[in-house]
């Protein structure tokens, strides 16, 4: 099960394409989808998580907090929707595929990627890619 929390004026559209989207991505990772949370939240809000789970004190676009258990995913994702409006202007992408980026990038850090080394942040960042051509298969 997927959940979309909403702390802030952004909506997603349609849920279903998301929630099929995030459930083939982790399939690819032969992984299945328990219990996802994705909450959409603001800077300020984002800033105070970041500060008192990980004592970072700076803006982000996501953080994450989740478990692989065999091989279901279980955690909460938030994401700062002012971030990803930055960001998208910042890369010159789309704010869709700069949200698409991010949510996916909370759901391979509960897989099991990470992105410290500069090895990591390549295979992450290839793995987003892939990721982002899934969204746009057809749903059969």
């Amino acid at each position: 099960m997927i959940d979309f929390v909403y702390n802030t004026d952004f909506k997603i559209e349609n849920h279903g394409a998301f929630s099929r989207w995030l459930f083939d991505v982790a399939a690819a990772e032969n992984c299945l989808i328990h219990d996802l949370v994705f909450s959409f939240v603001s800077d300020q809000e984002l800033l105070v998580m970041n500060k008192k789970y990980l004592k970072h004190n700076y803006f982000t676009d996501v953080i994450t907090f989740g478990e692989l258990e065999g091989d279901k995913i279980s955690g909460n994702i938030a994401i700062s929707i002012d971030r990803v409006m930055d960001n998208s202007k910042i890369y010159a992408v789309g704010f869709d595929e700069e949200l698409k980026r991010v949510m996916v990038h909370g759901l391979l850090h509960i897989i099991g990627y990470n992105d410290k080394t500069e090895k990591e942040k390549l295979i992450m960042s290839q793995k987003e890619t892939d990721a982002l051509k899934m969204f746009h298969v057809k749903q059969v």
